[in-house]
């Protein structure tokens, strides 16, 4: 079963073309700090700083849509630069310049009509840390990723429902959603214990 993740932000990805350059696409895959929206109902995530350390220097791919057979950059061949600034992960991309990209990227991208950035990854071992907020939320937070496969211009930002990630997604929710319960519960009983002998 594949370990591989997807998420998807509705913030800034904008094409640049000035006259006698290439194209660019510059965007971020994602930022740090801010809270997602609900992940299959069951918890938010954030992005610690310093979570990309470790995978700058993947061999990373830029697609449409997260769609292999559409590539518009590769770190490898440096159609694709990776960086990281205050707000989180940045890209920037010289696509291909043939009329495909230019009519089903670049020209919604120009007119406003993709707005959305994604990116692939994979968690490291022990890369995150999951807690109840004081709302009463599971929030995981990643500090660490294991592997960057791909950022993409997306039309969707959404989460996506189905699929081998969410599947391994979902049967990982399941099993932290009863840790965390099991440790709320254990909290709640040593807190009534120290009441009890009057801690």
């Amino acid at each position: 079963m594949s370990e591989t993740e997807k998420r998807a932000l509705a913030c800034e990805v904008r094409a640049e073309m000035e006259e006698g350059q290439p194209a660019r696409i510059i965007g971020h895959g994602a930022v740090f700090n801010k809270r997602s929206e609900m992940i299959m109902g069951m918890f938010k995530e954030e992005i610690a700083p310093g979570a990309f350390d470790d995978v700058l220097g993947d061999d990373v791919r830029a697609l449409f849509n997260h769609d292999a057979n559409f590539v518009l950059g590769r770190t490898r061949s440096s159609t694709l630069a990776l960086s990281i600034d205050a707000e989180g992960l940045r890209y920037e991309i010289t696509p291909p310049d043939t009329q495909t990209v230019r009519d089903l990227v670049l020209a919604p991208l120009s007119r406003g009509d993709i707005t959305g950035s994604s990116f692939a990854f994979r968690v490291a071992q022990d890369g995150d840390e999951w807690r109840e907020d004081e709302d009463g939320l599971i929030v995981r937070t990643i500090t660490r990723f294991s592997r960057l496969l791909d950022v993409s211009p997306v039309t969707y930002p959404a989460y996506p429902d189905a699929g081998a990630a969410a599947r391994s997604l979902e049967a990982r929710c399941s099993e932290i959603k009863g840790l965390a319960q099991r440790a709320i519960n254990q909290r709640r009983a040593r807190e009534r214990f120290l009441e009890i002998i009057g801690a």
